[in-house]
């Protein structure tokens, strides 16, 4: 039962924050496939604290660093997708009645209280962004690129996400 407790206590902490920028996991994170030699699909997806704008930056972060480790300097987005799952949680209701009661001769006289806690719902609201990317040694002539570097570098910096040693 403690090592239950010390799960579900550690659950609620770890879920609590946005995902940060990790490999897809639990509280979710950054996953790809490879399509092609120089084609990946990257999709990142977040917790319910995690705001659209961060998974769409993610996305491109995890583009431009693939990009990057496979020798290529720009990457073209040919297809994205945005998404949200919804759901719902409700607290569990809880009441607790007091109640007093007096006597006089052939007579009671008495009052109750009865206050109710939780039942609370809260909507929960998981954004996911998806880009299949084609990535290019030289910069493409007659489409919109991302300069991966360019995209790397300041993602990190804006998120202030610490770089691996290298």
């Amino acid at each position: 039962m403690k090592y239950l407790l010390i799960l579900i206590l550690s659950s609620i902490l770890l879920s609590g924050c946005a995902t940060t920028y990790q490999s897809s996991g639990f509280s979710g994170g950054y996953s790809e496939t490879q399509l092609d030699e120089n084609v990946f699909k990257v999709a990142f997806r977040g917790n319910g604290y995690t705001g659209r704008e961060r998974v769409a930056d993610f996305t491109l972060l995890r583009s431009a660093e693939l990009s990057l480790q496979n020798g290529y300097k720009y990457f073209v987005v040919i297809d994205a997708n945005s998404y949200t799952s919804n759901s719902t949680h409700t607290t569990p209701t809880r009441s607790n009645t007091t109640a007093n009661v007096y006597g006089s001769g052939n007579y009671a006289y008495g009052n109750a209280t009865t206050t109710t806690y939780g039942g609370q719902t809260y909507n929960i609201s998981k954004p996911s962004s998806s880009n299949t990317i084609v990535c290019f040694k030289e910069k493409p002539e007659n489409t919109f690129s991302y300069n991966a570097d360019f995209i790397y570098k300041n993602i990190i910096k804006k998120y202030n996400i610490k770089q691996p040693a290298n």
